[in-house]
This record gives structure tokens, C-alpha cells and sequence, in this order.
């Protein structure tokens, strides 16, 4: 056997060393970490990304959102009417693919000053569909007749195959009525009255019926100058 069996020939570098299983296993999985920490969120839970992102409606001005800081109020209504979303329809129709569908809204704006409109929007999407609602009820507000906290007198007043009574009631006594008509009392303004509903409980004849029946309010002054009568 010969020196250059046992020893490399001269010019021949070693062979480099294979790093151990696990320090290399150690290296890759810091190398991912480190890189994936950049991209990842900060309210991620559980290995979900995105799980701290805010969803679509729940910013603020939507419901249940929050505010983080830095973020600029809603400014107020310029005419300070508020509006109440009665009831969301969906709607479908059949075409030759399976069914299409599409929303209408039922909105109620007021000032709850004696100021009350009524409108319906009908869109491919919610938020479209309130939207319209609310422009065409800011276009038929009306002015209606309150005395105090309360209606100036009993009213029945109908619309369609709904009737709805509207009856003065005492100072605390609140808005006694459904979801369809309180929507209207309150918007326009009305704290305390007693109301009863008969026939169709339809929320479009309901609150239609509602606004007829605040329409038909007079106070004394007006009655008197009605019937040309001398004030007593």
C-alpha cells in the first residue's frame, strides 16, 4: 500500500462537511418564520390569515363596527334627519339559468320634529337598495301636526286592506304600536299614543296607512280656521 492510497494527492481540496439533519431542519424552519412574519397580520389566530382584517360593512358607520384611532366621526346629517330600515324584501325571478335575485328596502326618514317621509328602493344588493329608499323617502317628506308629546285627536285612518287607529295617550305613556308603525310615530316626532291595527298586517300598507293617518291631523287652531269659527 502506498502513501497516496492513505493520503489525497496534493491540489485535491477535502470534501466539505453535510451539515447535521437537524441544524439544517433549525435553519429552514427559522428562514420560513422570519419571512412570513412580515406578511403576516397582526389579528391573525390559529394560523388563519386574515383573521384580525375588518370585514366589508363593519367599518365605521356600519353596525358593529369599531373605531380605531385616527379615524374621522360621520358627519351629522346636514338636515338632521335620521332614517330606520322597517323591512329588507328578496326578491326572486326564475330565467332559464336558476334564479335571479334582488332586495327592496322599506325605509322611514324623519327629524322626529313633525318631519316624516316614507320611501322604497329595490336594487341587486342591500346597501343599493336602502340607499335608494332613503332618497325617495327624503323626496315625500311631509310636515304633519303634533300637539306636545302626542297626536291632536283619534284618527282611523286606511290604506289598501289595513286600517290603523291612532289615539292620543297621557305624557310617559310611550309609543304603544307595532315595528311597522312605530318606525313612522317615532321618526315624526311622536313620544306617546296608543295605536291598533286592523285587517292586512302588511308592513308597505302598515306604515303607509300610519302617514295617512298623521296626515289627517289638525290642531284646534286650524279646525277653527277651517270652519271659520271665532276662537273660544
Amino acid at each position: 500500500m502506498t502513501d497516496e492510497s492513505i493520503h489525497p494527492t496534493q491540489g485535491e481540496s477535502p470534501a466539505p462537511e453535510t451539515p447535521a439533519p437537524e441544524s439544517a431542519a433549525a435553519e429552514q424552519s427559522s428562514a420560513q418564520a422570519s419571512s412570513a412574519g412580515g406578511r403576516r397580520d397582526a389579528g391573525d389566530r390559529g394560523g388563519r390569515p386574515g383573521w384580525g382584517r375588518r370585514q366589508a360593512g363593519r367599518g365605521p358607520g356600519g353596525r358593529g363596527g369599531r373605531r380605531s384611532q385616527g379615524e374621522p366621526e360621520p358627519e351629522a346629517d346636514a338636515g338632521g334627519f335620521e332614517e330606520t330600515v322597517v323591512r329588507v324584501y328578496r326578491c326572486a325571478t326564475v330565467v332559464k339559468g336558476g334564479r335571479r335575485f334582488s332586495f327592496g328596502a322599506l325605509v322611514v326618514v324623519g327629524d322626529r320634529n313633525g318631519q316624516v317621509g316614507v320611501g322604497y328602493g329595490k336594487a341587486n344588493e342591500v346597501p343599493a337598495a336602502v340607499e335608494k329608499a332613503v332618497k325617495a323617502a327624503r323626496r315625500n317628506v311631509e310636515r304633519v301636526c303634533l300637539h306636545g308629546t302626542t297626536v291632536p285627536h283619534r284618527v282611523m285612518a286606511k290604506y289598501r286592506a289595513s286600517k290603523v287607529l291612532l289615539q292620543p295617550a297621557n305624557r310617559g305613556t310611550g309609543v304603544i304600536a307595532g315595528a311597522s308603525v312605530r318606525a313612522v310615530m317615532e321618526m315624526a316626532g311622536v313620544k306617546d299614543v296608543l295605536t291598533k291595527v286592523h285587517g292586512s298586517t302588511s308592513p308597505k300598507n302598515l306604515v303607509k296607512a300610519a302617514l295617512a293617518g298623521l296626515r289627517q291631523m289638525r290642531s284646534r287652531e286650524q279646525i277653527e280656521k277651517l270652519r271659520q269659527v271665532a276662537p273660544g
